[in-house]
């Protein structure tokens, strides 16, 4: 009975490159990962942050919650922005998604 069962046991591959093969597509994936999802992620990240550093009294801006407004202050973590007339909102600058141009559209930086 054992004997039978080590019989069973004995695989026909040999050789030790069987091991770094089954790697291959592990490491394929993960390239494909880095190029498809996490570089693009980090360059959007990158150019929100020189965004956010870059912002300005008089910007008008687009929140994350979809609020437009114009800054009127600007702190190191805040934004002051006025929403109408004589009505103003505090939110913190990473909250801030975007630009918005005068004309009504928003501005993609590249």
């Amino acid at each position: 009975m054992i004997d039978i069962a080590y019989a069973m046991g004995q695989t026909g591959q040999g050789g030790e490159g069987g091991g770094f093969a089954a790697f291959v597509p592990i490491i394929l994936m993960f390239v494909i990962f880095y190029f498809l999802l996490i570089r693009p992620q980090q360059k959007k990240a990158k150019t929100h942050q020189e965004m956010i550093s870059n912002l300005k009294k008089g910007d008008r801006v687009i929140t994350n919650g979809g609020i437009y407004g114009v800054i009127t202050g600007l702190d190191e973590s805040t934004a002051t922005i006025e929403i109408a007339e004589k009505v103003r909102i505090k939110v913190s600058r990473p909250s801030i998604a975007a630009l918005n141009e005068p004309g009504g559209t928003v501005e993609k930086k590249k």
